[in-house]
């Protein structure tokens, strides 16, 4: 019975994180757009930065630095996890495991360098 709990939870554990940021991202959503609605009803005009939020909202520029340090710290984790393990073919395993988050931080690090200096030259 305790050896089928760890893979159901883990395996269900991704999915339900999922939904959940799915559900709140929508349940903010809603709330912003029945905020609008009530000031429309009472007469309020909506000013022009509030339209342009809600037609496109600007991603923040430090975003890709962001997702590639995560993605790196998550290669970091996996290495430390792969030097904590006894056995040499998993030690092996985990390092493969760790070269693609390494590769996409690094990905999102040249995105991110090469997207801002674009930005400052514009």
């Amino acid at each position: 019975m305790e050896d089928t709990i760890v893979p159901v939870v883990m395996f269900l554990s991704a999915p339900v994180i999922i939904w959940v940021l799915v559900y709140f991202r929508f349940k903010a959503k809603a709330e912003f757009q029945q905020t609008v609605r009530l000031a429309l009803e009472k007469g309020n005009e909506l000013s022009p930065e509030l339209m342009a939020h809600i037609g496109e909202p600007q991603p923040n520029e430090h975003r890709d630095l962001r997702r590639g340090l995560i993605w790196l710290a998550l290669s970091v984790g996996t290495v430390a996890l792969a030097f904590g393990v006894d056995d040499e073919d998993a030690l092996n395993v985990l390092l493969a495991v760790a070269t693609f988050p390494f590769s996409i931080g690094i990905a999102f690090l040249i995105m991110w360098r090469f997207g801002s200096g674009q930005k400052n030259q514009s």
